[in-house]
């Protein structure tokens, strides 16, 4: 048996050969540790605000700039008569107090210049009984001025003494008491000649939303 004896490799260029001889005659140490980074020291807010403030420089003029006071408000004292109105609000919310519907902004009344004028006032305590009604709700203006004619064409046919037209308030109206406003046109202009008085009714007759109309 024949044995092969291993040759070792040799290369012609060898650029690390002397490196190991040249690092120990140097001295040179292969592991090299990082340096320890510093720990920095925790800044307080004393600190923190003069380093922010370090570049600030006052301004002079300002020294002389005057500081005024704030004015105290002083809420406004209630007078016995708000307290009085506040009083009775909370009693008509509470269903405590009636409404006084002649106080009102929406009351109507109209007595014809030939009456006594004390008429309307009998009229809107329902001294006269209400003979026939007609109900305006749903009809547009020209549906209403047809219809209004109409009904006071027949009570006066049938001798009607006192009516009443329920024409709304008018609240949930954009324009706002359109029917209101027409129907009072009508009575005390085209038919003012068969009318005496009308006024706003009762509450339990649709209230400042109705008309008691009085016919000659």
């Amino acid at each position: 048996m024949s044995v092969k004896k291993q040759v070792s490799e040799t290369f012609v260029f060898q650029p690390f050969e002397d490196l190991k001889r040249i690092i120990e005659n140097k001295g040179i140490i292969m592991h090299c540790k990082a340096p320890a980074a510093k720990k920095e020291q925790p800044v307080n807010d004393e600190e923190l605000f003069a380093n922010a403030m370090r570049e600030v420089r006052e301004i002079k003029e300002f020294r002389s700039i005057p500081v005024r006071p704030k004015k105290a408000v002083v809420a406004p004292k209630k007078s016995s008569s708000d307290k009085e109105a506040l009083t009775v609000l909370e009693e008509i919310i509470d269903g405590r107090r009636s409404v006084n519907l002649p106080d009102t902004q929406e009351y109507v009344e109209w007595v014809n210049q030939d009456y006594k004028r004390n008429i309307v006032k009998k009229l809107h305590e329902g001294r006269f009984a209400v003979q026939d009604y007609l109900d305006l709700h749903g009809l547009c203006l020209e549906e209403a001025e047809s219809s209004v004619e109409q009904f006071i064409k027949e009570s006066l046919t049938k001798g009607h003494r006192c009516i009443r037209i329920i024409h709304g308030r008018g609240l949930r109206s954009p324009r706002g008491p359109v029917l209101k406003e027409a129907l009072i046109k009508w009575l005390s202009v085209r038919y003012r000649k068969h009318i005496i008085a009308f006024v706003s009714a009762r509450q339990c007759d649709g209230g400042l939303g109705a008309l008691y109309i009085l016919l000659r």
